[in-house]
Formats: structure tokens, C-alpha cells, sequence
């Protein structure tokens, strides 16, 4: 039989499950650390890199497409490797929390920043003129004229995508950040029980992913009258 489905090692997993859940929890906070701070990066580089592409200036556009066919044609756990091994090797060190933050904030804009531009793009643009009109200048009509309605026109596929985030979290275990699968990873290689390990893992995941995807339905259903009109 299986060691790894053996009745005694079940047993054994309920015995240790308090070990299981601090350890497993230390890494929670982890991976919420690094899905925060590479949602803000993501949405922050996002919104300046749409700015650029639907700007005037074709030299900044360019490089703002320039910079999105690079990073979303490489993967990002390549991405992690360069940030936290590359960097190192000339001189910048990254510990591995903030290596991952900077590694998911630089893949996500270059996704987000997409997201957006069809957002911006989205909104008609007399709206823009009508505030130059009245003595607005271009950054002030983006910024409280057409930034906000973009974004209330993005907000599901913004949601959808911090769900995503969530679960790619688990990648910055490759670079030793010592977020959720991380944890598991030492406790799977203390004690060789992966099924229980993992099943417990995968609840973790699915407690942080089931709000944020009720989120998502209810952000769907609030824009769709919006996008109807």
C-alpha cells in the first residue's frame, strides 16, 4: 500500500495538524503580503504604462509597447529568476519577498496595462474634449475625467486578475520567499505527508480565491447595466 494513503499516516497528519495550520498560516500571510504589494505595483504600472500608449507622444507609446511585448512574452517565473539571481549577480540584492512583489508588479502591468487601454479607449472621446473645453488640461481630463470611468469598466477583469495573482503567488517559492507553497514544501519535506499537506494547502487557496471570486460575479452584475447603456 501507498505509505502516503496509509490509515496510519492520516492519523499521524491529525496529530500534527496544529503544527500544520501555524506553519501553513505563517505562509498565508506571506502570500497575501506578496499578492498586495504585486496588485498595487501591477495596478499603479498598469494605469502609466495605458497612459503612455493612448498618449500623443509615439516615441513614449512605443516604449510603453515595447516594455508589454517583453514581459508578457517571457514567463514570469523567469521573470522571478532574473530579478532575484540576475540582479544579484551585478551587485542588486533583492531578499525574496520584495524580489517576488517586483517580479508580479512588473508581469501584471504589462497585462493590466492592456486591460486599461481598453478601458480608456473605451470611453468616448468627446468626453476628453468637452474638459479642455471648460480649461482642463490633458492630464487633469485624464485624471478625473476619463480615469475613473475606465476603471469602473475594467473593475471584473481587475478582479479576475488578483484571483490569478493569488494562485501564481506560489511560483515565488522558486526564489525561497516563504509564502504558502513554500511552507508546504518544508513541512512536505519534514514529515513525507503530501496528500495531507496539500489538501490542506489547496483549502487555504480556496478560502483567499472564493471571496474574491464572489467579488468578481457581483462587480459583473453591477457594470453590466453600465456597459448595456
Amino acid at each position: 500500500m501507498n505509505p502516503a494513503v496509509h490509515p496510519g499516516e492520516w492519523t499521524r497528519a491529525v496529530h500534527l495538524l496544529p503544527y500544520f495550520l501555524e506553519v501553513l498560516w505563517s505562509g498565508t500571510i506571506m502570500t497575501v503580503i506578496v499578492t498586495a504589494g504585486g496588485f498595487v505595483a501591477s495596478i499603479l504600472l498598469g494605469v502609466f504604462v495605458a497612459a503612455l500608449r493612448t498618449g500623443s507622444s509615439r516615441l513614449l507609446a512605443g516604449f510603453a509597447h515595447a516594455y508589454v511585448e517583453v514581459f508578457r512574452a517571457v514567463p514570469v517565473l523567469t521573470q522571478l529568476f532574473i530579478i532575484y539571481f540576475g540582479l544579484a549577480a551585478i551587485g542588486i540584492r533583492l531578499s525574496p519577498i520584495p524580489a517576488a512583489i517586483v517580479g508580479f508588479g512588473l508581469n501584471g502591468g504589462a497585462y493590466l496595462s492592456e486591460v486599461f487601454r481598453g478601458g480608456i479607449q473605451a470611453v468616448h472621446r468627446g468626453q476628453t474634449e468637452a474638459a479642455l473645453a471648460i480649461g482642463m488640461t490633458p492630464r487633469m481630463a485624464f485624471r478625473w475625467i476619463v480615469l475613473p470611468q475606465a476603471t469602473r469598466i475594467v473593475l471584473p477583469s481587475i478582479a479576475n486578475f488578483a484571483i490569478g495573482l493569488l494562485k501564481d503567488t506560489s511560483l515565488a517559492s522558486a526564489v525561497a520567499a516563504p509564502e504558502l507553497s513554500f511552507r508546504a514544501h518544508m513541512l512536505v519535506d519534514e514529515t513525507y505527508l503530501s496528500t495531507q499537506i496539500y489538501l490542506l494547502v489547496a483549502a487555504f487557496y480556496m478560502a483567499m480565491s472564493l471571496p474574491l471570486s464572489l467579488l468578481v460575479r457581483w462587480l459583473e452584475r453591477r457594470g453590466r447595466p453600465a456597459r448595456a447603456a
